[in-house]
């Protein structure tokens, strides 16, 4: 049973005025705290932050003089309210007001080497534009596609945080409305009018904890990311190319790389990121929607959720925490989310490889240190970076382009056989694309003659435009 009521807790304080010296609880905030489920979404401990000053079980006889004892009448009032304002929510299936409070407050904390973050100042937000600016110089030199970048920005942790959470949101609240409806539906029907209130109460919970578990990674996210654009998503707003200077030089401290080298690369991948997103118009719907429907091919395992619910007594709420910390909610594989993460895998893969092949194209002759630089990013998206941790422990879901080097041959075949012009048509059209198969030859794909789609979509426009019934025309 946990010690505190349902398990929430209050998440750790912000350092006022450089004071670091209070005590923190080691089960509490930094990273990975909350955002290790070992496969079940709402993780071993969903709500890692204990309450201020709170000590031990301690075998006292009164449970609330265990858990309140040491607090003093704030704390303890903070703690009643943020437990009421989690059972009082009502929004959709995920509590991002809850989520944004605690990510900002892990980007606060700052991360594990002990680096803090701070306001970018006029000399960095100088360098970044600068940067992207020759990238864009240099890009167009080896992509038919145009500059996507109309803005070039510099963004602290917390910055990153604010801009990037719509997209988190537009990832999440899939998955999280699949388990909130598995939640109310295994209660047969003539019991879900007297149990409304446990539902809703299990359901303001369930959004909460994913408040709680995606505040936590995306606070961690922000300490590792350099870009909007690391996990091969448009997490950014568009049109943005963005860099994080502080990230930017923690990535390069141990490369003996030059500072300045360092940038101009991470620069030219998030603006050839940029680029394709901002002008293969299909291509954000394409990756988000595979993601989505990964969600909706999720399997609740409903038999573990019945026999949980069916032995809840609503007069011992603190059973709701032990049954939602059991694993009931682990995703089971289905052939629908095989073949969405097989479609997602792919696509990630073409994306990741096609800015690795123009990247490298453009740096070779220019950044002595290209091919190391190459070398490293290709190292740390292969083995998994911070955005496949989070989704492999929220859903199961692993943003990892597996096959990112053959993808990269691909392209670079596809360039010497058909020029830059012929490699960056095949964006025009999704199933123009190689495919998971083509990876495996990709020679037999650079030399096979492609459809031409431009007659079909003219052929299917003017058959739409044909079937639009005149003013007066059509049923009645």
């Amino acid at each position: 049973m946990s010690d505190t009521p349902f398990g929430f807790g209050l998440p750790p304080e912000e350092p006022e005025n450089g004071d670091e010296g209070k005590k923190k609880d080691p089960a509490g905030g930094g990273q990975g705290s909350g955002g290790q489920g070992g496969g079940s979404p709402f993780g071993a401990n969903p709500f890692g932050f204990p309450l201020p000053g709170m000590g031990g079980p301690g075998g006292a006889d009164n449970p609330f003089a265990a858990m309140f004892g040491s607090l003093n009448p704030n704390d303890l009032g903070a703690a009643f309210q943020q437990l009421g304002q989690m059972l009082s929510y009502e929004g959709g299936p995920v509590n991002w007001d809850m989520a944004k409070q605690i990510a900002r407050q892990v980007v606060a904390q700052g991360t594990a080497d002990g680096t803090k973050d701070a306001s970018v100042g006029p000399a960095e937000r100088t360098a970044i534009e600068e940067a992207v600016r020759l990238a864009d110089l240099w890009l167009d030199q080896v992509t038919s596609l145009p500059s996507g970048a109309g803005t070039a920005v510099a963004w602290s942790r917390a910055e990153w945080v604010e801009a990037t959470l719509p997209a988190w949101q537009q990832l999440v609240d899939p998955v999280a409305e699949r388990v909130g409806t598995a939640m109310g539906d295994v209660l047969p029907e003539e019991m879900q009018a007297m149990a409304g209130p446990l539902i809703g109460m299990m359901r303001s919970m369930g959004g909460a904890m994913f408040g709680q578990q995606i505040g936590q990674a995306v606070g961690a996210l922000a300490g590792e990311v350099v870009g909007s654009t690391d996990a091969g998503l448009p997490l950014g707003p568009a049109g943005k190319a963005a860099l994080l200077p502080l990230n930017v030089a923690a990535f390069g401290k141990d490369l003996g790389v030059p500072a300045d080298e360092v940038r101009l690369y991470l620069a030219l991948r998030e603006a050839a990121h940029q680029r394709l997103f901002a002008h293969v118009p299909w291509l954000r719907a394409h990756l988000f929607g595979a993601v989505e429907s990964y969600a909706r091919g999720i399997k609740v395992d409903t038999s573990k959720l019945e026999e949980a619910v069916g032995q809840l007594d609503p007069t011992h709420p603190e059973q709701l925490q032990e049954a939602l910390q059991s694993g009931m909610f682990q995703p089971q594989d289905t052939p629908e989310q095989k073949a969405s993460l097989a479609r997602l895998e792919t696509a990630l893969a073409l994306v990741e490889g096609w800015v690795d092949a123009v990247v490298h194209e453009a740096a070779k002759a220019r950044l002595t240190s290209a091919d190391a630089l190459r070398e490293t990013l290709r190292r740390r998206r292969a083995t998994g970076g911070p955005a496949e941790q989070m989704f492999a422990t929220l859903i199961g879901l692993e943003l990892r382009p597996r096959r990112l080097r053959d993808a990269a041959r691909l392209w670079a075949s596809l360039t010497d056989a058909r020029g830059v012009d012929g490699r960056d048509g095949l964006w025009e059209h999704p199933d123009m694309l190689p495919t998971a198969s083509d990876l495996d030859d990709p020679d037999g794909f650079v030399h096979s003659e492609q459809p031409d789609f431009s007659e079909l979509d003219k052929m299917l426009g003017e058959a739409a435009k044909g079937d639009t019934p005149e003013d007066g025309d059509g049923p009645a």
